[in-house]
């Protein structure tokens, strides 16, 4: 009787666990396939924060102005991409930057830059931000950089510039 009871336990134990991985699957599935949309060619259009700030994204020492117009190669298939600034003005003569993509939780988007002669894993600080306003040719990402106990909220706002 304590076998059948405790066949009958692990049984129930093992089906709920197995579900529970399909679900997971699927959703890790759609996240990607989701993701997998924002393959290709990319161009800040317009970043929305409070003018109040000023704004230097991504540690590289510019002002928010020169990311728009910049030119992101996003490769979901690999998890890897880059991202390059137009330079001239304030914003100096321009450079390309390698990144490291991430997506968790289905719109959560991570990325870190990678230093040329170093691996994705030796680096392990990188930037967190939300995806927001989903399309086929446009999409937006939101950081939220905290200052003085609150949050300003920063909006980079994409449109597909290609596939390739």
């Amino acid at each position: 009787m304590k076998k059948l009871l405790f066949a009958g336990i692990f049984g129930t134990a093992l089906l709920a666990t197995s579900c529970s991985g399909v679900k997971n699957a699927q959703t890790a599935q759609t996240q990607r396939s989701e993701f997998l949309k924002m393959k290709g060619d990319w161009q800040i259009v317009s970043i929305d924060y409070d003018k109040n700030f000023k704004i230097k994204p991504f540690d590289d020492g510019l002002d928010a102005q020169c990311f728009v117009g910049s030119h992101w190669r996003l490769i979901p298939n690999n998890w890897t991409g880059a991202y390059t600034i137009n330079g001239g003005g304030t914003c100096g003569t321009g450079f390309t930057q390698p990144i490291k993509l991430n997506v968790v939780s289905g719109n959560t988007f991570e990325f870190k830059k990678i230093a040329d002669g170093t691996k994705a894993k030796q680096n392990t600080a990188g930037y967190s931000l939300t995806l927001i306003n989903q399309s086929t040719d446009q999409f937006s990402l939101e950081q939220n950089i905290p200052f003085n106990g609150e949050n300003v909220r920063v909006v980079y706002n994409f449109e597909r510039a290609g596939m390739k």
